[in-house]
């Protein structure tokens, strides 16, 4: 190669050696290709070839500007090294979670692992044993006194009543219960087909397949079906034309049990503004506006959003002896797995029947063991 140079004329034989090997094996990366910045590289290529939902594409592009490109780059590829890594997760930590920044350095990582399928890397530096990304946090998902999701029920706007039922009853997400269509409705069977849900991207509205891109069975028990009867005569369907998968793809035709009063499909920061965090603050979750505020301007509930209604659905169904495996189905997780990781803690007697069950195989009947 005319630009390289080596001490020795057997430094120059053994790189040959191996980048002649490298280049049989398919495995040959000119080190020339590394040189690109960081920045250049995200911008025309990594960028461009993103992949996934248009929200996800968003969130990723996000975190890459705002955390990643201001420290790293106007640094080679090639040259990002463990010990800058290390520096850079340090900072990283001092103004993120420990969560948000594994997510960062998730995309860091994909950025690493693209430019090695690119040819310009041979390894990720991130993988490195001396990089050690933050732990994750340990968060215990807190549910609703069931007193407290009455009262959002009975408080919210009555239009909007059957997103409460449809969270605390069904385990629905915000986005699937806007999404929701009288023909997803089985009363004979006591199930929702969840479909579909409804997403903004730029406060543009778009149907999409629900999270993890399957649909799946949830269970209705009888008190939701009344309450979705109930609805529906008082707010009949309506039915809604918006793009699916994107904005800007072809659209498709949906009957919403669900809309606005103008007709429209329910739009998520409209809903969590203007319907959900004024029956927060009518039932006493958090505080009411101050005087002068904007009609948008209000405390922060970020333990308090719309799924909350779905973390005490979990809770209640455990609570009640249901089985992980048949929440999870319901729930839509990927994995009972998944359901046992979140919702462990709602479990009953967590350990006390497997004690007993010990107690009862090894206490003398003669000198029964008392718990204290």
């Amino acid at each position: 190669m005319r630009d390289r140079s080596f001490e020795t004329l057997e430094d120059a034989k053994a790189w040959l050696r191996r980048s002649s090997t490298d280049q049989e094996r398919g495995d040959f990366v000119d080190p020339r290709d590394g040189s690109i910045f960081l920045e250049d590289y995200v911008q025309r290529f990594w960028f461009p070839d993103m992949t996934g939902s248009v929200k996800t594409r968003q969130n990723q592009s996000r975190k890459v500007l705002l955390h990643v490109l201001p420290y790293l780059g106007q640094v080679p590829l090639r040259d990002v090294s463990a010990a800058r890594l290390r520096a850079y997760i340090s900072d990283l930590e001092k103004t993120c979670s420990p969560q948000y920044a594994r997510a960062i350095l998730g995309a860091l990582s994909n950025i690493f692992e693209t430019a090695i399928d690119d040819k310009r890397l041979t390894r990720n530096p991130m993988r490195a044993k001396s990089v050690r990304w933050p732990k994750g946090d340990d968060v215990r998902h807190e549910a609703w006194p069931l007193v407290t999701a009455r009262q959002m029920r009975d408080s919210i706007n009555g239009r909007y009543r059957i997103t409460v039922v449809l969270g605390v009853g069904c385990g629905l997400r915000q986005g699937e219960a806007f999404g929701l269509s009288p023909d997803d409705i089985d009363y004979e069977k006591g199930v929702l087909y969840v479909r579909r849900q409804v997403k903004s991207f730029c406060g543009r509205l778009y149907f999409t397949l629900p999270k993890g891109g399957k649909t799946r069975v949830a269970d209705m028990p009888a008190s939701v079906a009344h309450e979705l009867r109930k609805h529906s005569e008082e707010y009949p369907a309506v039915e809604v034309e918006l793009p699916w998968g994107e904005p800007g793809k072809p659209t498709t035709k949906v009957l919403l049990l669900l809309t606005t009063r103008f007709g429209n499909a329910v739009a998520v920061n409209t809903y969590n503004t203007y319907v959900w965090k004024p029956a927060l603050a009518r039932i006493g979750v958090i505080p009411p506006q101050p005087t002068g505020a904007k009609p948008w301007q209000w405390k922060a509930a970020h333990r308090d959003g719309f799924h909350v209604l779905r973390h005490t659905y979990a809770s209640v169904v455990l609570e009640a002896g249901e089985s992980v495996v048949t929440l999870a189905r319901w729930l839509g997780h990927s994995s009972s797995v998944v359901t046992l990781r979140n919702y462990a803690h709602f479990m009953p007697e967590a350990g006390g029947r497997g004690r007993r069950a010990i107690d009862g195989l090894l206490a003398d009947p003669a000198n029964p063991v008392v718990e204290d």
